[in-house]
Order: structure tokens, then sequence, then C-alpha cells
């Protein structure tokens, strides 16, 4: 436990956990007010609202996709310090729009901020994972990742209390909003001038701007690299299964539950401690080494899980009124049921996701490590829009039940998830870790 802190306050890692996590939360507390704002209709809108919950999310990742290749690139080329300070500058201007949008009720203008958001994640997250094995020795990348994780389940968890709590406390006065997330971008900016400088990995590489070329040519780079291609798949498939759940949560909450948007905030809290939770017994469990011991125990939760929220959805009784967060308390067992099973979800999801993290991060060679990372945010990005587009399909399409969406997606990831281990596991044992070269 001493190392831990030790590697949490550590000059080296502290201002980047710090930056990391107040990027986190304000894209939570942004996302979740505008989810709950277009959820209870806060702000006047035609259009359906699960469809316009699944668009928004499509706004957020459609940059991932588009842009990865090219913030990838930059990220290898430049000294990253720097650039993530220009991001969190960035961030502020974005969060000065999102503020806008919410003053003026249009919701135009916030898909816009968001769709900005995803732009300035697109170009962060290439620099943070890109970071982490420069600043941390080969036997700390297990519990700096975990860290990481758990820093944004944190960051997670508090920006839905702070999104949903702020609505409910300011009686839907959205300026309450706007300053939040105005003052977590500042303090974004703060600790990124704490991150020390940073080798440049190839200084020589000529960008290419031709961002249909460049993603062509960061999934081919991945691809010639079995090891590194099956580890990205792995990643991503935990994008479109978290998508799946989580963009889902307000509706859940308000048409299954019968629920206030204080109880989202109670469900997306339950998730992201699951997930804190589940990342930190990573380490603890699986050990130090960088390892995929972890991964079929998390694999085995999300789909069995799934299936036990699913179960305790149809168990749900109907009310007329609607249940606040005390109700849920009250109400009956079937709501611990769903809340337990929502914790569990989470745990899993960080027992599967650390380790593929860590991987990555290890086997991926050093002068092309933030274009790997860029190639991940691309195939994440490609199953996000596939999980929004599934979910708009089973949901909205042909109008499916909730609970028959996860149970599809349960069964998916079961079979996904046992064909990725058979693969996976000879190449680990066949190929070097970077690190140890």
């Amino acid at each position: 436990m001493e190392k831990k802190q030790n590697l949490l306050f550590s000059r080296r890692f502290l201002p980047m956990f710090l930056t990391q996590f107040f990027g986190a939360l304000n894209d939570n507390v942004y996302k979740q007010s505008l989810l709950l704002v277009i959820t209870y209709g806060l702000i006047q809108q035609s259009t359906n609202v699960s469809m316009l919950n699944n668009v928004a999310a499509l706004l957020f990742i459609l940059p991932y996709f588009i842009l990865s290749a090219t913030a990838g690139q930059i990220a290898d080329k430049f000294e990253r310090a720097k650039l993530v300070q220009g991001i969190k500058i960035l961030e502020i201007i974005i969060m000065l729009i999102g503020s806008a949008g919410f003053l003026l009720g249009q919701i135009s203008l916030l898909l816009f901020a968001l769709f900005l958001m995803g732009v300035h994640s697109t170009f962060f997250g290439p620099i943070k994972y890109a970071i982490l094995p420069e600043i941390l020795k080969p036997d700390e990348l297990m519990s700096g990742n975990a860290l990481f994780q758990t820093g944004t389940s944190l960051a997670i968890l508090i920006g839905m209390i702070l999104g949903g709590t702020i609505l409910s406390i300011s009686g839907h006065n959205l300026s309450w909003i706007c300053a939040t997330v105005l003052i977590i971008a500042v303090l974004g900016f703060i600790s990124s001038r704490f991150i020390l400088k940073q080798n440049v990995s190839e200084p020589n590489l000529k960008i290419d701007w031709n961002f249909f070329r460049t993603s062509w040519q960061t999934i081919q780079y991945t691809k010639n690299i079995p090891i590194i291609f099956l580890i990205l798949m792995g990643n991503s498939w935990y994008w479109f299964y978290g998508a799946s759940y989580l963009t889902q949560i307000p509706e859940l909450t308000h048409h299954y539950l019968h629920a206030a948007e204080n109880v989202v905030s109670l469900l997306l809290t339950l998730f992201s401690v699951g997930i804190g939770v589940g990342s930190m017994l990573c380490k603890k469990i699986g050990g130090s080494d960088v390892n995929i011991k972890m991964v079929p125990i998390g694999a085995f939760g999300l789909t069995i899980f799934a299936f036990y929220l699913s179960w305790a959805m149809a168990c749900v009784p109907l009310h007329e009124a609607t249940l606040q967060l005390s109700d849920m308390f009250n109400h009956g067992a079937v709501y611990y049921h769903v809340m337990f099973a929502i914790l569990l979800l989470g745990m899993s999801g960080g027992f599967y996701i650390v380790p593929l993290y860590a991987l990555m991060q290890a086997y991926s060679p050093r002068s092309h490590r933030a274009r790997i990372v860029a190639a991940n945010n691309i195939f994440n990005a490609i199953f996000m829009v596939a999980s929004a587009i599934f979910s708009i399909l089973i949901l909205s399409v042909l109008h499916l039940d909730m609970k028959f969406l996860f149970c599809m997606t349960a069964i998916f990831s079961a079979i996904f998830c046992y064909v990725l281990l058979r693969k996976i596991n000879p190449l680990l044992q066949q190929t070097p870790n970077a690190l140890e070269d």
C-alpha cells in the first residue's frame, strides 16, 4: 500500500493524474448535465429523447474516428507536456461555448460543445497513455494504470453526482452548471502546468494531415503486430459494452425504475465505484507484473451480471408516482438487486480493462506508442458508433425492450471474449515485452 501512495503523490505522476482527473470530471459533469436536461425536458426539443441521447453519444465519439491518427502523430512528434497545456486551454474555450448553450437554451449549441469535447479528448488520449510508460517503471505500470482508472472512476462518480445534484439543489438553474464546468476546466489547466517535460519520441516525423490516409496507415501498422491488434480489439469491445449500458442509464431510470434524476446519479455512481474497486483489485490479485490473468474474470462478470441486471429490471413493479433517491432503499429488494448488478458490472469492467491498457503500453514500440494509442481510439470509436447504432436499432427502430438489448450485448460479449482470449494467450508467450528490451 505504501508503494501505491508514493507513486500517486510523486512529482512525476501526480500532475498527470490530476490533469486526467479534472478532464474526466469535466467530461462527466457536462455530459451528465446535458443528458439530464434532455431526458427531463429542462430545455425544449422536438426530437425523441432516446434518439437524442444516442445522437449525443455519437457526436462525442465522432472526433475519435476522424482525428485520432493525426492526434497520435502530433503526440509522437512534439513535447507532450506543452501539448497538454494547449489542450487544457481549448477545454476552457469549449466550456464557454457549452455554458452559452445552457444559458440560451440551445440544444444545437450544447451538442456542438459536446462534439468539441470529443475533439479535446481525442487529442489528449494518445498523450496521456503514451506518457505513462515514460514516467513509470515497468513494475509500476499495472499500479499506474490501476490508479489512472480508479481516478477516472472517481471523476465519473463525482461528475455524475455534481451534474445531478447541482441541477437539483439549484432548482434547475443552469448557470450553476456553467460555473462548475468552467472552474473545473481552469483547475485542469493549472495542474497541466506542473507536468514534467517529456522526451520527444519522433522529432523528425512528418505529419500527414490527410486523416483518411493516416487513419488507414495507423490501423494497418497495428494489424502488422498481431499481439497489439488483439489487445486493441479487446480494449475496444469494452467501449462497445460500456456505451451500450451507460448511455441507457438515464432512460432506464426514468422509464423502467420510474425514478427521479438523482437516482441516475446513484446508478452511475455505483458503476463508477465498481470500476474503481475492480481496478485496484487487479494489481492486488493479479500482481505487479503486466499480465492478462484478470481479464477472463472480468469477461465472465460482464456476461453473467448483465443477465442479472436484466432479471432485476423485469422484477421492478409499476409505480404511478416518481420514486426519489430514498425510495430506492424502501421499496423492496428488487431495487437492491438492480443496484448490486450495476456495481458488479463496474467491478467486472475494472478487472477487464486495466490489464489490457497495461499490455497495450508494455507491448507497443516506444517510437509508435502514441500512434498505437491513437489506433486504439479509432477502434474504440468504431465500436462505440456500432454500439450506438445497435442501441438505436434495438430500441428506436425495432422498438424492442431494453432488457433484450442488455441480454444480446451479454451474449455477444461472451462470444467475443472467448475468441479473443484463445488467440491472445499464445501470442503473449511468444512476443517480447517492449519495456524489457
